[in-house]
Parts: structure tokens; C-alpha cells; sequence
């Protein structure tokens, strides 16, 4: 069974730290910085999940999302959004882009950890 994310998040430690945590429990982890091809990146790679931070150089989180939404083959693609601002004004515009999750950071291991196994439980189950 294929568990692999793709990591678009333009702050090294950050990037890092998720990528150990995933990999140390067995997924494969790609890590992508810029916003700017963002989608071409995740349309390339077909990873069974990504997790997207809000504020990118290049392009935002939220444009990211609403261009995935829109392509019919990544539409239902799971995407955990990560933001530093955690205004309710962003949740609403990420939950209306079409975000499976949406993370406030700092968060902590388990939350990502436990965020990433349920939203691929999910995804794989429909």
C-alpha cells in the first residue's frame, strides 16, 4: 500500500521536522518549497496526500488548494492546509476552497501524525 506525502512548505525546520516524523513511520516523504509550480509539482508526483502550508512564496495555500479542487483527477486528492494564522477567517476560506484538514501552528507531533493517518484511512476507504 502506497503511503506517500508531498510536502509543500517553505520553512526548512518545519520541513524537517515532518518529513522525520512521516518517514519514521514508514511514509515517503517529498518536500517542495515554492508555490509557484506547486501544482504542477503535485500533479507530477500523485502523492496520496499533501500537506500544504498557507504562506508561500510564489503563490499562496489557498490558491494551491482551489486549483487542486479543480482539477478533476487531484479533486478529491486529501489536503492538510498548515497556517501561523489561525484567524477563523482562514479556516472559513480553506474550508470553503475545499481543505480535508486545516492545522494551526505550532502543532504537535501527534497532531500531524494523527491528522495525516486519518486523513489517508479516509481516502482510501472511499
Amino acid at each position: 500500500m502506497s503511503r506517500h506525502v508531498l510536502l509543500v512548505e517553505d520553512e526548512p525546520n518545519i520541513t524537517e521536522a515532518i518529513r522525520f516524523l512521516l518517514m519514521r513511520d514508514g511514509w515517503t516523504v517529498d518536500a517542495h518549497s515554492d508555490g509557484a509550480d506547486a501544482v504542477d509539482i503535485i500533479r507530477a508526483a500523485r502523492p496520496d496526500l499533501v500537506i500544504l502550508d498557507v504562506m508561500l512564496p510564489g503563490k499562496s495555500g489557498m490558491e494551491i488548494l482551489r486549483d487542486l479542487r479543480e482539477i478533476d483527477e487531484l479533486r478529491a486528492m486529501p489536503v492538510l492546509m498548515l497556517t501561523a494564522r489561525g484567524q477563523s477567517r482562514d479556516r472559513d476560506m480553506a474550508e470553503k476552497a475545499g481543505v480535508s484538514r486545516f492545522m494551526t501552528k505550532p502543532f504537535s507531533n501527534a497532531e500531524v501524525l494523527t491528522a495525516v493517518r486519518d486523513l489517508h484511512a479516509q481516502a482510501t476507504q472511499s
